[in-house]
């Protein structure tokens, strides 16, 4: 691995090359959101209140659940503070656009802003992370589910994409409630609780089978779009002890259309440097990261890291994935994962029976 700098160091470097308009918030991205709750609005309330066949909402339905994606990406981005400023109005904007996704700002700010994006890719402080195998292995069950096949792993993590973000909010809920103060401990609850009691008042109103095409089908449709690209950040990128986002991140690329949608939230490398800058500007840091470390710098197109993914096995071992089904190790971004040839980006390595001996090992101190 290449010697690791800081975010910092990074930034500091770029910064002097960036308009200074680019540090400061921008509001009008507050109007893809308008439009967005406009959409989820209407949508919401055709079907509650025009009895049709069912097959008729489903089209209404998914468009509801990119309308909740695309909340969510704008939520991310205000909450960064990267279009309003004043604290109340960037909590209060930030819970309705995460209302759909049931996240209070209070948590996120926690979990994302101050934990996530301080310990990126590290392996014990990163609730994000996926983690190692020797983690892994002091779970029975986890034991048991990495006996199976990668394939068989694959289709059903791929499947969970459907609702990973809801289980893992709760349970950050869960992970930091305790870690808040005890006066604001009853706020950030709050924030957890009411957007359930909403759509499960919502159930109570329209009965089961319009809440499953107006809030089910469309949760379930957000989580997979905002999964495919949050699996796609990091998971195929080398934990590291530095928080080094040339290193740890990945740029996937989108058409620009979906750019436009999705408040360019594909450029995830650039969204590490600068978090604090609206994703307006990440095209211009985009250039400038690859004018200064064209070598260090990850991008791949969307599909393609969708393809790997399914492709690589998630614990790590020594910065690399092994799969303890196989045998196989596979390299990690920058650590030998050949982007350009996924057809073939296992190897069999012969130091892999000392992974596998640590495996063993993990086994029989557990079962004592």
């Amino acid at each position: 691995m290449q010697d690791l700098r800081s975010f910092g160091w990074y930034a500091a470097k770029l910064k002097p090359h960036l308009p200074k308009k680019a540090f400061k918030p921008v509001p009008a991205r507050l109007w893809g959101g308008l439009a967005y709750l406009v959409v989820t609005v209407m949508g919401l309330l055709t079907i509650g209140l025009v009895d049709v066949s069912p097959l008729i909402y489903l089209p209404i339905s998914l468009v509801i659940g990119t309308s909740f994606a695309a909340l969510g990406f704008l939520g991310h981005e205000i909450l960064h503070g990267t279009v309003v400023r004043k604290p109340w109005l960037r909590d209060f904007l930030g819970a309705v656009a995460f209302w759909p996704l049931s996240t209070g700002p209070k948590l996120w700010r926690k979990w994302h802003n101050l934990t996530h994006h301080v310990h990126t890719q590290h392996e014990e402080h990163d609730p994000d992370s996926w983690p190692t195998l020797e983690r892994i292995m002091r779970s029975r069950l986890l034991r048991w589910v990495y006996k199976l096949p990668l394939p068989v792993r694959a289709f059903f993590s791929f499947c969970s994409l459907s609702f990973q973000f809801t289980v893992h909010s709760v349970n950050m809920f869960v992970v930091y409630l305790k870690e808040f103060n005890p006066r604001k401990r009853p706020a950030v609850f709050l924030e957890a609780i009411l957007p359930w009691m909403t759509w499960i008042g919502l159930l109570v109103w329209v009965g089961p089978v319009k809440w499953i095409f107006m809030f089910l089908l469309p949760l379930l449709v957000a989580n997979l779009i905002v999964m495919a690209y949050i699996s796609t950040n990091h998971r195929l990128n080398p934990t590291t002890d530095v928080n080094d986002p040339l290193v740890n991140s990945l740029t996937v690329t989108v058409p620009k259309w979906v750019d436009v949608l999705h408040f360019n939230f594909s450029y995830h490398t650039e969204h590490h440097l600068f978090p604090g800058m609206s994703s307006k500007y990440y095209p211009e840091v985009k250039k400038l990261i690859k004018e200064h470390w064209p070598e260090r710098y990850h991008e791949m197109r969307f599909d393609k890291a969708l393809i790997a993914l399914w492709k690589t096995p998630r614990p790590y071992q020594d910065r690399v994935l092994v799969d303890p089904s196989s045998g196989n190790v596979f390299g990690a971004l920058g650590e030998g994962l050949d982007t350009g040839k996924l057809k073939n980006i296992a190897r069999k390595e012969k130091n892999f029976k000392f992974v596998s001996s640590i495996t063993k090992s993990k086994n029989q101190k557990v079962d004592k």
